[in-house]
């Protein structure tokens, strides 16, 4: 089975170490999500995934070859990734930004064939994003960019999709929407998704699997039961909250608990 997996991965800046001894497996069809407080080593965790760091010690593995022997044109053909704050030229439009997410599967001096348009039209498709091709993207909103986002990942027909806070800024109604989509393409295209959130109720509710990273390490992994509790997040986050049975699907909601002034307020 095409697995993506770490073994003992140690991650550092200069000398000042990240993440120590992180090992999991992802398998395809599977969501899993990386949560923790500001700094704990998400997004660090991402980038050893497609080689922008490189571990201090430990193994990650794709389909049982290190990352480190595949070269770096296979990589870009397996792995797409939906980063937090990317850089989006104004002056494209939006199926100009999409067909970038060909350029892996395109040789020197070579064009993009009927194929390649094929795959952007069918990726925009599925992200429901058809109606915004000839748009700019500086015309787009919030939501319509992340939308895009996804669908020039899912122009390279990528294996594994990587994202980094892909809620982040939008509102309620995008961030469902955001989370439903990226959800149903996991499990129709059986694509391995690992994907950092901040929101405990959103990566409850979506991510089959989550990772909970602290002071340096994996310091719980499972399934959400397991993971989101008061006494976990009490730890880790170092706030009081009330974690109870989501009334519809009886996933773990988290609650604040408010300050004394909040309480009285009238």
């Amino acid at each position: 089975m095409f697995l993506l997996r770490l073994e003992n991965v140690s991650l550092a800046y200069k000398e000042r170490v990240v993440l120590s001894n992180a090992s999991f497996e992802v398998k395809p069809g599977e969501m899993v999500g990386l949560i923790g407080p500001n700094g704990c080593g998400k997004s660090t965790l991402l980038k050893s995934i497609t080689r922008i760091i490189n571990p201090i010690s430990g193994q990650i593995f794709i389909d049982g070859k290190t990352v480190s022997t595949i070269n770096s044109s296979d990589l870009a053909r397996i792995i797409a990734v939906v980063p937090q704050n990317p850089f989006l030229p104004d002056l494209f439009n939006a199926y100009e930004l999409v067909l970038m997410g060909r350029t892996p599967h395109l040789g020197f001096f070579r064009h993009e064939s009927a194929d390649d348009f094929a795959q952007v039209e069918q990726a925009m498709a599925d992200t429901k994003t058809t109606h915004l091709a000839s748009r700019y993207i500086n015309e787009l909103s919030g939501g319509e960019k992340q939308r895009i986002l996804l669908a020039r990942a899912l122009a390279q027909e990528p294996k594994i999709m990587l994202l980094d806070e892909p809620t982040a800024n939008l509102d309620i109604n995008n961030q469902v929407e955001t989370l439903d989509l990226i959800y149903q393409l996991c499990c129709r295209k059986k694509l391995i998704v690992v994907i950092a959130l901040h929101d405990l109720n959103l990566a409850a509710q979506y991510c089959d699997r989550l990772i909970i990273l602290h002071q340096g390490k994996i310091y719980h992994h499972g399934i959400p039961d397991e993971v989101v509790n008061s006494e976990i997040i009490k730890t880790v986050y170092g706030a009081d909250v009330l974690v109870e049975p989501h009334p519809l699907n009886s996933l773990p909601s988290t609650l604040i608990i408010p300050n004394k002034s909040a309480t009285n307020r009238k």
